[in-house]
C-alpha cells in the first residue's frame, strides 16, 4: 500500500470510480495521519466556493483570509485544519517540508513570516476513518494510491487534481475514467 507496506501517510488516494454518489466520488485525499488507531486525511480537491475571511472568524492575515477554504470531508465540518509548506520545516509531519495544523495562533504566526517560500491551503472539515476501515476499503479497491508531493498538493488546480494524478498512473482504465463526466447523466 505505501511504502511501509501497511500504512498509508504521506499518500493521496482518489476515487477509484467505485465512489459514484458519495462525498468522495471524483475526491482526491492526502492521507495525514495513518496508524493503527485509524486515518486523517484532507480531501484537497473541494473548494467551498468560498475565501477563509468569509467562513472563520479569526483575526488573520489579509493573504489567509483571501484564500479559498476547501471542504477537507464530512468529519466535523466546523472544524479547522491547514497544510503549510515554507523553504524549510524541521518538524513537517506529513512529507518532508509539509506539516499539518489546527491552531489559529500558529496559523496567524505563518500567515504573518515574510518568507516568500511559504504557501498555505486551509480546510474545514477532514476525513477520517476507524481503525482497520481504511485497510478495508483498500481491500475492496475504493481508492487508488499515489505518492503526494507539494505540486500536487499546492500548484495543480484543484478542478484538475483528479484527472492528472489518473492520467499519471497510465494504463487504459484510469485513462478512461479520468474522462468520466461527473454526472453520468449528461454522457
Amino acid at each position: 500500500m505505501s511504502g511501509n507496506g501497511k500504512f498509508l501517510k504521506g499518500q493521496l488516494l482518489l476515487d477509484g470510480g467505485n465512489l459514484s454518489g458519495s462525498f468522495f466520488h471524483q475526491s482526491v485525499v492526502l492521507i495525514c495521519q495513518h496508524d493503527a488507531e485509524g486515518a486523517f486525511g484532507l480531501v484537497l480537491n473541494h473548494s467551498l466556493g468560498k475565501t477563509v475571511g468569509e467562513m472563520i472568524v479569526a483575526d488573520l492575515p489579509d493573504t489567509l483570509r483571501e484564500s479559498p477554504l476547501y471542504l477537507g470531508g464530512p468529519v466535523q465540518p466546523t472544524a479547522l485544519s491547514y497544510l503549510h509548506t515554507d523553504n524549510f520545516i524541521p518538524n513537517a509531519d506529513v512529507l518532508p517540508n509539509l506539516a499539518l495544523g489546527h491552531s489559529i495562533d500558529e496559523l496567524v504566526d505563518i500567515g504573518e513570516s515574510f518568507s516568500t517560500g511559504k504557501k498555505v491551503k486551509m480546510f474545514a472539515g477532514y476525513a477520517g476513518w476507524s481503525p482497520g476501515q481504511l485497510e478495508r476499503e483498500m481491500k475492496l479497491k475504493s481508492w487508488l494510491a499515489f505518492p503526494a508531493s507539494l505540486e500536487l498538493v499546492f500548484e495543480t488546480p484543484p478542478g484538475q487534481l483528479w484527472q492528472k494524478i489518473l492520467k499519471s498512473k497510465g494504463g487504459w482504465r484510469n485513462k478512461l475514467l479520468s474522462q468520466t463526466p461527473d454526472d453520468l447523466s449528461r454522457n
